[in-house]
């Protein structure tokens, strides 16, 4: 009686535990700074350098996701609205607006964290 219990209560705490994690762990690499000045992104919008949106190579489009600079501890929370990077080494591509917030220009080490979908 006692380990049925038990495994109802693990199983239980298991089932919230995943309700409460984000459902993107955690991306670790490299964040460069792009924009495509009037052209159209994946996602069919025109590019806005002064937006806050992102390219990701597999999150859906309209995903928000919390970039954090591990230079400085700065973070933004950008909208993927297109699809990269596509160098080697790379995670995400930001806007100028967004790298901006995150104080660099160019390349920055940088961590992801799915906000909202």
């Amino acid at each position: 009686m006692i380990s049925r219990t038990l495994l109802l209560a693990s199983t239980l705490s298991a089932a919230s535990l995943l309700d409460v994690l984000p459902a993107c762990a955690a991306e670790h690499g490299m964040a460069a700074v792009y924009s495509y000045r009037g052209g159209r992104t994946a996602s069919g919008e025109r590019s806005r350098p002064s937006g806050l949106t992102a390219a990701h190579r597999t999150l859906p489009f309209g995903t928000k996701v919390r970039v954090t600079n591990h230079r400085n501890g700065r973070s933004v929370v950008v909208r993927v609205n297109d699809r990269g990077p596509f160098n080697r080494g790379r995670i995400i591509d930001l806007t100028p607006a967004a790298a901006g917030q995150l104080g660099f220009n160019g390349l920055a080490p940088v961590s992801l964290d799915q906000v909202e979908r």
